[in-house]
């Protein structure tokens, strides 16, 4: 049996029991006065107390922390909040957020008066203003920690603990989550006995601002007690990022002469702290502009928008007066809602002033002079003009036109995209006898439209004065081509016809002369003085030098003038066919065997150099036989091919028959050649022709050969 407790102990037991238990019901752990109200004054002063704050977590305070929401204030130990520094302008609210590892707590100061920079840090504790601090007699006490970022060495350290005031003997605390037991893993840990949370390395807010952790009881053999129940561990933004521009390059554009206050463009940074708080409030100021001329302050930039606009007088934004038409502004953006503590970071804005035609072309002078050789073609003058304008734009561009003087459209006019100038071409050539001067009236003009308020003038417009020059032209002869039709085989000497050459040159009175240029087969001469043209030679339709019954031949006609001119003229002469031609027979070599039950020998064509009527149908004939009568036969296939064949065998030899081939004209022509017919041995598919000296060609192959001609024909 246990020894009984002595009544005394017992009493005193009893009273600090009573004692604890009162404390508790009367202690909340927390700020004792949650919301301040103070009114705005023209500056805070360096270490000078503003206020004071009470907190308490009912456990005597150990390891209290203060956290204010602004990096200029600071609360001591004994709960006193102070400036770091003189500063004016702090925004609307503040929020100290105390700590021990027993209870935190948030309060907020309100400032009457203040402007508001940036949004309620509430947003990042996750406490609203009347949220009841957990009380410690709850089971598992567990509430939002918050550490700021890139805390250093040392590690691990405590940032918070867990309380349950009903856990049963020997049980333990689990922590689990993303940053414990699931990547990143490690990060936080939690004494399985004291439920004390430590962090283990440092946090960056910019990759993980807010870890979502679950925290349990669970007894020898890890089984869950109680729970789980979630943990949020806030990561406390400190401003460690510089405003970035990411979007560059920066270019803008505005129209010269736009007004006062015309937006250019925006800039927009970018800064990776928490945009609730100033840490990414960021400030726009504009650090410098080259050129500084005509004004040191030709732009401005909304410090909160970005927006950059001009703040000068349109009349100085005139580009054609401007030292340079680009401007580059570097362009600063601050964060900390632009106070000196903040970060920068810097961009190059480049602004262009673009040109609007607000200027005419001008000719550089009124009228201009140029010469031409008649019958030339080709660029005679290039005509030059002044633009104020931008010369990469349309506004600067020239569009030339003639307006008068060009009734036979033999002048055009074209931009030099290079120079600008106008480039006037003659592409019909001119003639001296009939005109030797013209005159021209041309305009110039933009290609994009000019303002309103300007307008093209009597600079717009020049004369050109040109000059045609006379040149020696030569002969002209017509028609061109001369034509004539004549029957071939025309006795040597007949005249053909009479060339006509005359010299453009009408103001000069030139004599002119004849020669032959091309006769491609000799047949021609003319006569040098009069132009008369007749036969040196016998004209055949039939050579090779006439084309389709057409010989063509080209002849000169040379003026007078120093250096002489000359001109060629054409002749055509289309020959009549006469029949002068004997038809012929193909092919004139046959073979038979001496045995063929077949006794045809050959199917022959025949062919004739002449045209029709004076060809085909051709008379085929057998003009002698060698050999006793019967035993040839001719026979008509079609109009221009007939069959020879045997009326008997004949043997082993070399027979020659006259065949006689008549054509279609009149009179007729004939022509007899002698058929070479070779009678061959034919035994066991194979043909002899040796002892009748005969060539090596079976009666088959000769009967396909003259076949396939019939055929082709």
């Amino acid at each position: 049996m246990q020894p009984r407790t002595p009544l005394v102990l017992c009493v005193l037991l009893s009273q600090v029991l009573l004692l604890t238990s009162a404390e508790d019901l009367d202690c909340t752990p927390g700020f004792q006065q949650k919301v301040f109200h103070i009114n705005q004054p023209a500056e805070f002063i360096e270490d000078q107390s503003i206020l004071n704050l009470t907190f308490s977590d009912c456990k005597g305070n150990d390891k209290l922390r203060y956290e204010v929401s602004s990096p200029y204030f600071k609360v001591n130990s004994d709960g006193g909040l102070f400036a770091l520094r003189n500063i004016t302008a702090v925004g609307k609210t503040l929020f100290v957020h105390a700590r021990t590892p027993h209870a935190e707590d948030m309060a907020e100061l309100v400032i009457v008066g203040g402007r508001d920079i940036q949004g309620s840090l509430q947003d990042i504790f996750k406490f609203a203003r009347t949220s009841p601090v957990p009380r410690q007699k709850r089971s598992i006490v567990v509430s939002p920690i918050l550490i700021p970022e890139n805390q250093r060495q040392p590690f691990p350290r405590d940032v918070g603990k867990v309380v349950d005031s009903d856990r049963p003997e020997r049980s333990k605390f689990r922590l689990t989550g993303k940053g414990v037991d699931q990547e990143p893993k490690g990060i936080f840990r939690i004494n399985e006995n004291t439920g004390s949370v430590s962090v283990t390395r440092t946090l960056d807010r910019e990759v993980i601002a807010v870890y979502q952790l679950f925290v349990e009881t669970t007894d020898v053999n890890g089984k869950t007690l109680e729970g789980p129940v979630p943990l949020e561990v806030i990561v406390i933004d400190q401003n460690d990022n510089r405003p970035i521009f990411r979007e560059g390059p920066y270019i803008g554009h505005v129209m010269e002469g736009s007004p006062t206050g015309t937006t250019v463009m925006r800039m927009t940074a970018f800064d990776a702290d928490d945009p609730a708080t100033d840490n990414a409030l960021l400030r726009y100021n504009i650090r410098q502009q080259t050129p500084d001329k005509p004004s040191p302050n030709m732009f401005y930039i909304d410090p909160e928008k970005g927006d950059i606009v001009t703040v000068v007088s349109p009349a100085l934004l005139d580009r054609e007066t401007l030292e340079n038409p680009k401007y580059e502004l570097i362009i600063e953006a601050q964060d900390m809602a632009g106070l000196d503590v903040g970060l920068t970071g810097t961009a190059t804005a480049t602004i262009m002033i673009d040109d609007k035609n607000d200027h005419s072309p001008k000719f550089t002078k009124k009228e201009f002079q140029a010469t031409v050789e008649e019958g030339a073609v080709g660029v005679i003058v290039n005509l030059t003009v002044e633009d104020k304008d931008d010369p990469t734009t349309g506004a600067w561009r020239a569009a030339y036109t003639i307006i008068n003087g060009n009734p036979g459209q033999s002048f055009e006019i074209h931009t030099n995209p290079q120079t600008n100038e106008g480039m006037l071409s003659v592409v019909k050539p001119l003639d001296y006898e009939i005109s030797a001067f013209h005159t021209l009236l041309i305009k110039v003009e933009n290609e994009d439209p000019l303002v309103p308020d300007v307008s093209y003038g009597p600079s717009s417009t020049a004369t050109v004065h040109i000059t045609v020059l006379d040149v020696n032209e030569g002969p002209v002869f017509y028609p061109d081509p001369m034509m004539v039709t004549r029957q071939e085989n025309i006795s040597v000497g007949s005249v053909l016809l009479t060339v006509n050459a005359t010299d453009p040159d009408s103001l000069q009175h030139q004599t002119i002369r004849y020669s032959v240029y091309k006769d491609p087969a000799g047949w021609l001469n003319i006569n040098p003085i009069n132009g008369t043209v007749d036969t040196t030679a016998v004209l055949d339709r039939e050579s090779p030098f006439v084309d389709n019954s057409v010989y063509t031949a080209l002849f000169l006609a040379i003026d007078s003038g120093n250096p002489p001119a000359t001109g060629t003229g054409t002749l055509l002469i289309t020959l009549e066919d006469v029949n002068d031609n004997a038809p012929f027979i193909y092919p004139t070599v046959a073979e038979v065997c001496d045995d063929a039950k077949n006794l045809s020998v050959v199917i022959l064509g025949a062919s004739d150099k002449d045209l029709h009527p004076n060809t085909d149908p051709f008379k085929f004939e057998i003009h002698k036989q060698a050999v006793p009568d019967k035993v040839w036969k001719i026979s008509k296939i079609n109009n221009t091919h007939a069959l020879v064949s045997l009326l008997q065998n004949l043997n082993k030899a070399n027979y020659n028959l006259p065949i006689m081939v008549t054509d279609s004209g009149k009179p007729p022509m004939t022509n007899i050649t002698d058929l070479r017919v070779q009678v061959c041995s034919c035994r066991n598919s194979k043909v002899d022709c040796n002892a009748a000296g005969a060539l090596r060609f079976s009666l088959p192959s000769l009967l396909l050969l003259s076949l396939f001609s019939l055929a082709c024909l």
